[in-house]
Parts: structure tokens; C-alpha cells; sequence
């Protein structure tokens, strides 16, 4: 006697196919173009500008000797980290206090103000960023690569941290403050550890986009400070493109992001997560 399938069981599993199918049709799109740069990274110039090689090839290290030898992606690469932690870290110092104060002091006018600052478009700016840093003498250092960086990352983590702290109960706060703590230390000892999901995604985006930047290392940068997008930028020339050479430095550069999301993959997620509630 075989058992009977009720309409709405039938619904849910077809729903399920359905999603099933969606998630994997869409993990394919954005897997598809990192395979094809992986596999890239191991092909010859010719191999990678012929259609006719797919997956299947005899790979080659050449590409990823020498970019190791010519030591242009490395430095790069130490340039980038360098600076994205510099900024981030700086820029965490100086967003966090402030969205812990607009969120509780409810700024509404204040939180418009830093709307405006991250919609505003950065190439805007380069022009006359760079005729005040070039009179200051500091085109070409880190230092203008990490103040440049910090416009956009001081705003991004302030926006995303403002509906943490306005979504943490004030009562520990004013429990805090009974106990003799002050405004400062109360955010310091009960405000900031309960938003440290909200600080290690904002910061993690925000490393993210210092590492991704090539704009501000294009017009800011020299020879020595170079980033590595600029890098990237450099094995494309007017006649020819070094196709295996730039996927190889471009899986080299890579690695760290993905290092970094899934190392703070359970904070990315837990702060995604609460930001969204919270909002």
C-alpha cells in the first residue's frame, strides 16, 4: 500500500529543487571566472588565448617563477598590506567612538552628514587632493595612500556600526554608569565587546576595499609604493598582454583576501547577521 504525498509536501519539495538548482546555477556564475583564472595562472600565453584548451592542459610554474623573480608583485603585495591594515586600524579608532556616539545620542543630522560623505564619488576629489598633497611633499608616499584610503573606510565602518550600537540595549550602559563607570568607559567595557561582530566585518570590508583600490594607488603611488592592482595594471602594454603572467599575480593576490573571510568567516557572519536584525 504505498503511502500518499500531500499537496503541500510536494510544494516544499519542489520549492526545494527549485532553490537547490538557483543557488547552484548562481555559485557556477561567480565560481566560473576564478576557475578560469586558476587554471590561467598554469597555462601558457598561447594556451590561454586558445579556445581550444579548456581544463584539460599541462600545467606550467613559469608564470608564477617569474613574477617571483622579478619581485614587482611582492613588494606590491607587502605595499597592500601594509597599508590596508594601517588605514583600517586607523580608521576603525576613529569610526567606531563616533558611530557608538550617533547611535546613542541619536545625531540624525550627523548620520546624514556621513550618508553624504560615502555616496560622494572619491575621483571627485583627486584632483584637488592631489594639488594639497603634492604642496605638502607627500605624492608618492604611504602616507597619502592611507589618508586617501581612510576617506572612503571612516565612513563605511561608521554607517555600518551606527545600527549595532543603536540596537544594544541602553540599559547595560545606564546599569554601567550606576556602578561609577563613565560615558567613555561604559562604551569601552560593555558597548565595544558586544559589538565586535559589527567591528570585524566593517573592518574586514573595509581592508577589503584598500586592498581592491587602484584609483587613489594610480594617482597617488610611485614606483616604490605602487599597490598591487597597479601592479596588475602593469602586464597589459599597448602592443601585447601577458595573459598567464597576469592570472598568476592575480591568484598570488588572492590568497589573502580569502585568508581573511575565511578566518573571520564566523564574525563576518554573526555581524551580517546581527546588522540585519538590529537595523
Amino acid at each position: 500500500m504505498s503511502a500518499t504525498v500531500s499537496p503541500g509536501s510536494r510544494r516544499r519539495r519542489n520549492w526545494s529543487w527549485l532553490r537547490g538548482t538557483a543557488i547552484a546555477l548562481v555559485t557556477l556564475v561567480f565560481a566560473l571566472p576564478i576557475v578560469w583564472m586558476f587554471a590561467a595562472a598554469f597555462k601558457t600565453n598561447v594556451q590561454v588565448t586558445d579556445p581550444s584548451v579548456g581544463l584539460w592542459f599541462s600545467p606550467t610554474l613559469e608564470n608564477f617563477r617569474g613574477i617571483v623573480e622579478d619581485g614587482q608583485i611582492l613588494r606590491s603585495m607587502g605595499n597592500s598590506l601594509m597599508i590596508g591594515l594601517i588605514s583600517t586600524v586607523l580608521s576603525a579608532v576613529i569610526a567606531v567612538p563616533a558611530a557608538w556616539a550617533v547611535g546613542r545620542f541619536q545625531m540624525h543630522r550627523t548620520g546624514s552628514l556621513i550618508l553624504v560623505a560615502r555616496i560622494v564619488p572619491a575621483i571627485s576629489l583627486l584632483v584637488p587632493w592631489y594639488y594639497l598633497f603634492a604642496q605638502m611633499g607627500l605624492v608618492g608616499s604611504y602616507t597619502v595612500l592611507i589618508l586617501s584610503h581612510m576617506f572612503v573606510s571612516v565612513p563605511l565602518i561608521m554607517w555600518i556600526m551606527i545600527s549595532f550600537f543603536a540596537g544594544l540595549p541602553v540599559e547595560l550602559e545606564e546599569a554601567a554608569r550606576t556602578d561609577g563607570l563613565s560615558a567613555f568607559g561604559a562604551f569601552w567595557r560593555i558597548s565595544l565587546p558586544l559589538a565586535a561582530p559589527g567591528t570585524a566585518t566593517a573592518s574586514l570590508l573595509a581592508f577589503v576595499f584598500s586592498w581592491n583600490n587602484f584609483m587613489f594607488a594610480l594617482v597617488f603611488a610611485d614606483d616604490s609604493t605602487q599597490t598591487v592592482p597597479v601592479a596588475l595594471f602593469n602586464f597589459i602594454s599597448y602592443a601585447s598582454t601577458d595573459w598567464g603572467g597576469l592570472m598568476a599575480a592575480a591568484t598570488l593576490i588572492t590568497v589573502p583576501v580569502v585568508l581573511a573571510a575565511v578566518v573571520g568567516q564566523k564574525y563576518l557572519v554573526a555581524g551580517l547577521t546581527s546588522g540585519a536584525s538590529k537595523g
